[in-house]
């Protein structure tokens, strides 16, 4: 067996800093800590390195932020998984054009079949190639509330019926809304003080690009010609996250997350089925769960990207073994992100 099996996951991540990566690697087994490495800045201007503190957009991982703070809903007698979404959302938050057999379920596995305001398939109606396009007729620093991409996908056909796996974001954009309808209160708070602080997750949040808070990683996009600088993303994303993404983390605090999902009894009357449990299969031998999806080999997965961000959380419940993967760019910005992110996951849950 190999001594150190991360030396290689090590090495490959320090010659991708040459080239522009910079972000987090973390794994764990138990309260084990395998691997911590951190590699580029978070801040380029001012050189300022990323550290294991170090917060950082997640775009999709946050998807199983929001599943858990509807299982944690659904447990308080709030709203029920296999509600009616008509049922539960008044018409002014819901597409117009939503079924009246879509559920609860159906909005978690992404199998509602409504459209999206960010559609992924080139084959499909609405498909969109790049997020930027999305912002030329939506300015992204009016999103402060996600109810504002309602317009976006509202008065669309659905793309499918019911029951049928299709990743779907805005399925996700009305889970967010949901959240806040049924418990009262704005969706990051709810998710705050339901999700994250009864894990531990003390430095998880969803700050606005424009409010100024410490150890947070700034998104960078590639330059646009060779010998020009890096950009911000700041004109390329929703200034604020929501029920489909956007929170902003820490790798020792998705840690803390994965090993609550893998354990139970943090947040009451959620289960590890609920979360680890297959529901639909979602091609190439993965099943999806509720906010995330199932490995054959019963590894859970969620991850994320936007334009300048990258993220991947994994989590093996038998044996209590996680792997975080953050970075400030997005995954198609500096080449051989993919090979680094294979030989992570093999060095943590191969054989």
């Amino acid at each position: 067996m190999d001594p150190d099996p991360f030396a290689a996951v090590l090495e490959r991540a320090i010659d991708l800093e040459a080239v522009g990566f910079s972000g987090v690697l973390r794994a764990t087994r138990a309260d084990e800590v395998l691997h911590e490495s951190c590699h580029g800045a978070a801040n380029r201007a001012d050189r300022i390195p990323i550290r294991p503190s170090t917060r950082f957009a997640t775009a999709s991982l946050s998807k199983a932020f929001t599943a858990v703070g509807i299982l944690e809903a659904a447990a308080r007698g709030e709203v029920g998984l296999h509600d009616a979404v008509v049922d539960v959302l008044p018409p002014d938050l819901r597409p117009s054009s939503l079924r009246d057999d879509v559920t609860v379920h159906h909005l978690l596995t992404h199998t509602s079949g409504i459209a999206d305001y960010f559609e992924e398939d080139e084959t499909l109606p609405g498909h969109i190639e790049d997020m930027a396009e999305i912002w030329q007729t939506l300015p992204n620093y009016t999103v402060r509330d996600y109810v504002a991409l309602l317009p976006l996908f509202a008065d669309l056909p659905p793309n499918f019926p019911p029951g049928e796996y299709h990743y779907n974001n805005a399925g996700y954009v009305l889970l967010g809304i949901m959240l806040a309808e049924v418990s009262g209160m704005p969706f990051a708070d709810a998710i705050t003080t339901r999700v994250f602080e009864p894990a531990g997750m003390t430095a998880s949040g969803y700050p606005a690009f424009d409010e100024v808070y410490p150890d947070i990683a700034t998104g960078y996009l590639p330059p646009l010609a060779p010998g020009m600088p890096w950009r911000t993303n700041i004109y390329s994303v929703h200034p604020v996250g929501g029920g489909d993404g956007g929170a902003v983390v820490s790798a020792p605090d998705v840690t803390r997350f994965l090993r609550a999902v893998g354990r139970g009894g943090v947040w009451p009357g959620v289960t590890p089925a609920d979360l680890l449990t297959p529901r639909a299969p979602s091609g190439d031998g993965w099943a999806v769960t509720y906010g995330a999806n199932l490995r054959q080999d019963g590894v859970l997965s969620r991850g994320g990207g936007d334009p300048g961000v990258a993220a991947l959380a994994r989590l093996r419940a038998s044996d209590d073994t996680t792997m975080v993967f953050l970075a400030n760019i997005g995954w198609d910005d500096v080449e051989g992100l993919d090979g680094l992110l294979e030989a992570f996951d093999e060095a943590v849950f191969g054989a």
